[in-house]
């Protein structure tokens, strides 16, 4: 943890130096050095020189191309020049502003908003020495461009004065307020997890969060019960009440800084009436911040998010959720900078034919695709062909993006490029880390022993990571498996080998409940509780069992995707992109009582629980057809206070209240198990929470999509 927490740091300081060296407007670029310098050069740029060859012509933007020698020679273009910048800019900067400016810009051969070329051929005098040349104040004005040469010390015009500057200063400062709200949007998007968690761990909340905001304002689902069990038709899962809260206020956010502080500065070349250059802004702005929502969204689907993950108690399945949400806000964005450009430039023929305006629309089609590609329908239906396409597509976007800003702007001119270079850091980072933790897991020979009915032991020797504490789980690949698809890897909750060959030690009773009822009681349920063993093991690292136990150990059920073709094997090559911690378990371990509740194969990602608190009780439910996974963990669960139910239900509400009644101050629950199972003991525990006396706090393991 602490190696990938400093490496995720390391990560973060190479972000910040491509910020500072590539820079965003406003935060150390300036694409216009001054706005009132440019509104003195750009209008000299339309005329004719002494020194324009004769068969020269003017480029799209009106300009005509001297080359720097000609500028920097022709004495009516410097002191005309001189001139403007003496009488309309001495307000705006001062003279050595306007000396760095003579050196950077006045020979430059520049195309309209590009940041290429800074300095080019110096002008045979400097901006002092221009003026002194003047031996009287010019009083002709620059006529029409069409009919006029610039061979003598001219007035540039004040309307023509006046556009240029409204132009580039009003497109800039948009520019800049743009940026300065995608920083915003990125740092609040990440900064929230981390404040949250600190405002959770001050002394005096404590009581107040157990108490009255835990049970109303996180646990619960916003809709009903449905939480890890989706809503019907397959429409999606629904947040808690918690994670509603931050959709929403992130949204929020970004719909009233895409609202606020437009500037209108007419009259202006590009863009006119006002309402035109208003929802040009917009479009501006909206792009900016879907650029800005690509770092985050990135990071938010990371495995390797160890910053966050180890900085809040925020779980991954969280900020996969999360994910999902802010996906559907970067696609938003998109699509209103899509339809802002329509009315704006569609009739521009030039723009319309533009290779930057077709990698625009390829990019909005194929967020389009990746969003509606992932729903749930899609995912269950393949989860594999999901994620394969999910990949696929969001490489060819991050393409798209980054040839829709080079093609239109260049590099170094808006920033536009520097999000994607963020964006770029994180995944490259991420999938450098999964790489970094097979390699260092090496190669394995696994020895997989048919448990009957569809499931299936895995064990993994020499596993170094076996005996770092509960809430694990690993990226298992078994490349031999299918030659298709090699790379398909899969999550398992992993449980130390040791514990698996744990004997019965303490043993007084053994727990068997076939066929029972619901009926709440031990007594009833025919089940014989065993009670809890106060000198059991605190963990596995002190195991003398043979060398096969310094590993870990899968329980699997087959399902429809690799783990379909497992078979007993004594060596099946595996490889392990792992282990990663489901949340952090410090919450929970620091309770005075931890409840274990399990469905089924849910009891993998239990199992370390039962050896990481002194007050432990377990409750696992399983179908007749598991009753080879009860066999088998016979040994594991000996020591451990547990009602194990075949055939029938666990009565969760029941369960809740007794933990209640007993007078424990705060109690851990642990879920793992099918949806509906998770979302019972989700409403069981915030209804217990609210009637007061116990706090509960939870942590759900689902195996869901």
């Amino acid at each position: 943890m602490k190696v990938f927490s400093t490496l995720f740091a390391a990560w973060l300081l190479q972000a910040n130096t491509v910020f500072a060296v590539s820079g965003l407007v406003g935060f150390g670029l300036k694409p216009i050095p001054s706005y009132c310098g440019q509104a003195c050069h750009w209008p000299m740029l339309s005329y004719r020189l002494e020194c324009t060859p004769q068969d020269a012509v003017p480029d799209v933007s009106g300009w005509y191309p001297d080359s720097a020698e000609c500028k920097a020679n022709d004495t009516p273009y410097l002191t005309t020049l001189a001139w403007c910048l003496h009488t309309r800019c001495r307000k705006e900067h001062t003279i050595s502003q306007l000396e760095q400016f003579w050196e950077e810009q006045v020979t430059r051969n520049i195309a309209v908003y590009t940041n290429t070329s800074k300095k080019q051929l110096p002008a045979k005098w400097s901006y002092g020495q221009t003026l002194d040349h003047i031996t009287k104040p010019p009083t002709q004005e620059l006529g029409p461009p069409d009919t006029t040469i610039l061979n003598f010390t001219a007035l540039v015009p004040e309307s023509k004065f006046i556009l240029q500057f409204n132009t580039g200063a009003g497109i800039t400062e948009e520019q800049r307020k743009g940026a300065t709200y995608g920083i915003v949007i990125l740092v609040i998007g990440f900064g929230v997890p981390i404040l949250a968690t600190c405002f959770y761990h001050l002394p005096f909340t404590s009581r107040l969060l157990g108490k009255y905001i835990t049970p109303y304002l996180i646990q619960p689902s916003t809709i009903g019960t449905y939480s890890v069990r989706p809503l019907p038709y397959l429409l999606g899962n629904v947040p808690t009440i918690g994670q509603t809260t931050y959709i929403v206020l992130f949204f929020a956010l970004n719909i009233v800084l895409m609202s606020i502080n437009y500037q209108s500065m007419q009259p202006q070349i590009y863009y006119f009436p006002q309402n035109i250059e208003i929802m040009t802004f917009i479009f501006y702005r909206t792009g900016i911040a879907a650029y800005a929502i690509l770092p985050l969204l990135i990071l938010f689907a990371s495995r390797n998010n160890m910053l966050l993950l180890w900085l809040t108690n925020w779980s991954h399945s969280t900020y996969l959720l999360l994910h999902r949400w802010i996906a559907r806000l970067f696609v938003l964005h998109g699509l209103v900078h899509t339809f802002l450009a329509l009315p704006v430039f569609l009739h521009q023929k030039a723009v319309r034919e533009s290779a930057y305006w077709a990698w625009g629309a390829v990019a909005t089609i194929l967020s389009v695709l990746i969003l509606g590609f992932s729903v749930l329908p899609a995912r269950k239906w393949s989860y594999e062909i999901f994620l394969v396409t999910h990949i696929v597509f969001a490489v060819l976007l991050v393409v798209a993006l980054w040839y829709h800003v080079v093609l239109w702007v260049g590099l170094g001119t808006w920033g536009y490029e520097t999000w994607i270079y963020a964006a770029c850091a994180v995944w490259f980072f991420d999938r450098a880390a999964r790489v970094g933790r097979v390699l260092k897991n090496g190669m394995r020979k696994s020895k997989v022993t048919d448990l009957g009915n569809g499931y299936i032991r895995v064990d993994i020797p020499r596993v170094p990571s076996a005996n770092d504490g509960p809430g694990l789980h690993i990226y298992a690949f078994f490349p031999t498996l299918s030659v298709w698809r090699p790379w398909e890897n899969h999550p398992f909750s992993i449980v130390p080998t040791a514990l698996m060959h744990k004997s019965g030690r303490k043993q007084r009773s053994e727990t068997s409940s076939e066929n029972g009822g619901n009926s709440p009681t031990a007594k009833e349920s025919g089940v014989r509780l065993h009670t809890l063993d106060i000198e059991k093991h605190q963990s596995f690292g002190t195991s003398t069992a043979e060398p096969l136990n310094n590993g870990i150990t899968l329980l699997i059920k087959k399902e429809s995707g690799i783990t379909k073709f497992l078979e007993a094997d004594n060596g099946l090559l595996t490889l392990m992109d792992g282990p990663y911690h489901n949340t952090s378990a410090t919450e929970i371990r620091r309770c005075d009582r931890l409840l274990l509740i399990g469905g089924g194969i849910g009891i993998t990602s239990l199992l370390s629980w039962t050896v990481s608190h002194p007050n432990i009780k377990l409750a696992w439910s399983v179908k007749e057809s598991a009753k080879c996974l009860v066999k088998e963990l016979e040994g594991a669960l000996s020591d451990v206070e547990k009602d194990v139910r075949i055939g029938s239900r666990l009565d969760i509400a029941d369960l809740m209240e007794k933990e209640a009644q007993v007078g424990y101050n705060k109690v851990g629950v642990v879920v793992s198990g099918p949806g509906s199972l998770c979302d019972n003991v989700r409403a069981a525990v915030v209804a217990a929470g609210k009637k007061g006396g116990t706090e509960f706090e939870l942590e759900v393991d689902a195996y869901s999509w």
